[in-house]
């Protein structure tokens, strides 16, 4: 690669939907340049260099990669195509940042976390709800043993942007999105914010999917609907502990809600992400809603990611902005606590791949912990 700009790193962006535009956004707010825009043709590629803010657009996304001006490939492209995508980059060199699922299989998932730490390069999936201050905070509280020992572990991750039946979406066809959609897209969310959390790991789970509505319409009309609309998933912990969490992509009226209560011995923990600027704390004698900003959180994580004054919120694209901010630190060769790595995609696809399992089979069913890397990695496993 050429020498780097001393403006910042230069991104290249695979991907022109929505994902694309947060990733954009996030790179120039981290100090980077969008060097270049792939899509799926040269035209929208070359749409999508205008509203992304890129230098330019390219062909195709195996030229996005081979470019020298591209340090950090950003794939933010339908699930099917990441595990391929996310190969030829790391073998490229380049660091890269792969939307989630980091592969629809937990076998292509643990090659390519594989890959990236014998080749030495930083790569991370956006598990990016653990940059909201309020999260941080939890953790540190739970690392402090505020809480008592954790032992129930509960919440709901609720949304509603296919609560239509008219709606529809790439990520119903399981041949794009993979074997599981609600779970997959946004469940694993959940379950990589309490073991982040908690440092505890799941270790076995049954589950039950369900659909609000069998057919959602495509190009040719009506067709079946293969992937769940929800889920309900039970599980017990490397440390004794018991949980639930409830998903829907069909709730009307719940945009995004992710929600959870780590409840432990001495103090319980909430958070709202549709309410970032506060975590509540429970406790017997009363309980507590914590403004998150510099000055209200206790913890060393908590306020490293607190930018701004109580009372001013920070959101989602703050907590973007933190993690790819978090990312091009590690490629300069810092190391950020808790940045989420290919390990951690790889624990999605093997918390997916049980609850396809458990819903197939009616069972409980175990759930692999993290087998150790034949090779150093650059980032070792943040939780």
């Amino acid at each position: 690669m050429d020498a780097l700009p001393s403006t910042g790193l230069r991104s290249g962006i695979i991907g022109t939907g929505f994902m694309g535009s947060v990733h954009a956004h996030a790179v120039r707010a981290s100090g980077g340049l969008v060097s270049a825009v792939a899509g799926s043709s040269p035209a929208s590629a070359e749409r999508a260099a205008t509203v992304l803010g890129a230098s330019s657009a390219a062909a195709s996304a195996e030229e996005l990669i081979a470019r020298d001006d591209v340090d950090v490939v950003h794939i933010c492209t339908p699930n099917a195509t990441h595990a391929q995508l996310a190969r030829t980059a790391i073998d490229a060199g380049k660091a890269v940042v792969c939307e989630k699922p980091l592969a629809t299989s937990a076998h292509d998932a643990a090659e390519l976390a594989e890959r990236a730490e014998h080749a030495g390069i930083v790569a991370a999936v956006p598990f990016v709800y653990r940059f909201y201050p309020a999260v941080r905070e939890a953790r540190g509280l739970v690392d402090r043993g505020e809480a008592g020992r954790p032992w129930l572990l509960h919440g709901s991750y609720l949304q509603d942007w296919l609560a239509s039946p008219d709606a529809t979406n790439w990520r119903v066809d399981p041949r794009a999105g993979g074997a599981s959609r609600a779970f997959a897209d946004i469940g694993v969310h959940w379950c990589d914010l309490m073991e982040f959390v908690t440092r505890q790991r799941i270790v076995r789970l049954v589950a039950s999917t369900s659909r609000a509505f069998e057919e959602r319409p495509t190009p040719v009309g009506p067709a079946p609907v293969a992937t769940e609309d929800g889920a309900t998933v039970l599980f017990e912990t490397d440390h004794g502990a018991i949980g639930s969490v409830v998903l829907s992509q069909v709730s009307p009226g719940r945009k995004n809600r992710l929600w959870f209560s780590f409840d432990g011995t001495e103090a319980s923990l909430s958070f709202d992400q549709e309410q970032p600027d506060t975590l509540w704390v429970g406790r017997t004698g009363g309980a507590t809603r914590v403004a998150v900003g510099p000055d209200t959180l206790t913890t060393d994580g908590g306020r490293r990611y607190a930018r701004l004054p109580a009372g001013h919120p920070l959101g989602y694209r703050d907590s973007f902005t933190a993690f790819v901010t978090d990312v091009y630190a590690a490629v300069r060769g810092d190391t950020p606590e808790g940045l989420p790595t290919f390990r951690d995609g790889l624990r999605a696809a093997q918390l997916t791949e049980a609850l396809v399992a458990s819903t197939r089979g009616g069972s409980w069913t175990d759930v692999p912990a993290h087998h150790v890397p034949s090779h150093p990695s650059p980032l070792s496993p943040s939780v």
